[in-house]
């Protein structure tokens, strides 16, 4: 038996099947790759840096965790995450299409510089693009055939934050993505929701806890919720049959300023 060959039958002995996930060397993304892997996925963990795909990947089960260091916003590291996937596993059933930045933020929109726009263009949406093509290719060419993605979206991407003009605008653009995949993904068996989070206790919303900007200009702490939360609504997304799909999902910490905000 060959590697491809035994790494495939190693993943369905695993029971779920092959995931990808992206930004899985820190935050939601660490999170939902655990959870995954412990619900039966073998799981590539995709993100920058070794040592920290390397931490996410300690104490899972021997063979269910890959660490395939990735940049989401170069074409041809992303083709070589899948290919890597699709030689070692021989398919692809599930990508969290997460990896993120909040570049910019904080920033009043006629001081925010051009570079620091395309950072956030770049990895929030051109490299969610680049992955979720990837996939569909993968997932459309398989046998058998199919499979899902769920994008990291955002509570903004519905309301924005006081100066998040990058970052509002990019998940705003994931909805349509999102939209766009689960249409263009029917004939082929392949299903796309979103999820949507709100104040997940991560090191990106440590300033939740301690004050952030409202939209009436003064400064509050917000409340979060533990990160397991947001990855055991993923895991329950991926685990439906393709013939079902949650659209959207909002997850969010229960009194954060978000129904009413502004």
């Amino acid at each position: 038996m060959d590697d491809t060959a035994a790494g495939a039958e190693a993943a369905r002995g695993a029971g779920r099947g092959v995931a990808v996930v992206t930004g899985a060397g820190s935050g939601i993304g660490r999170s939902v790759a655990r959870a995954l892997a412990e619900a039966g996925w073998t799981v590539a963990l995709a993100g920058r840096r070794r040592e920290a795909l390397e931490e996410t990947a300690a104490g899972l089960p021997a063979g269910r965790a890959l660490p395939v260091p990735t940049d989401v916003t170069s074409p041809e590291r992303v083709a070589a995450l899948f290919s890597t996937v699709l030689d070692r596993f021989g398919r692809v059933d599930l990508l969290f299409n997460n990896a993120g930045t909040f570049a910019g933020g904080g920033t009043p929109v006629e001081e925010l510089s051009y570079d620091t726009w395309r950072t956030a263009v770049d990895t929030n949406l051109t490299g969610a693009f680049l992955c979720a093509q990837a996939a569909f290719r993968a997932m459309r060419e398989q046998d058998p055939r199919g499979g899902r993605i769920i994008n990291n979206g955002s509570i903004s991407a519905h309301v924005p934050r006081p100066h998040s003009i990058a970052y509002t605008a990019t998940k705003h653009a994931m909805t349509g993505l999102t939209k766009s995949l689960s249409l263009e993904g029917r004939p082929y068996r392949i299903a796309c929701g979103q999820i949507d989070i709100g104040n997940a206790a991560t090191e990106m919303t440590a300033r939740m806890r301690t004050g952030i900007l409202q939209a009436d200009g003064t400064l509050a702490a917000e409340p979060v919720m533990d990160a397991a939360d947001v990855a055991a609504t993923v895991v329950h997304m991926a685990a439906l049959p393709l013939e079902a799909n949650v659209q959207f999902a909002t997850v969010m910490a229960t009194t954060m300023p978000y129904i009413g905000r502004g």
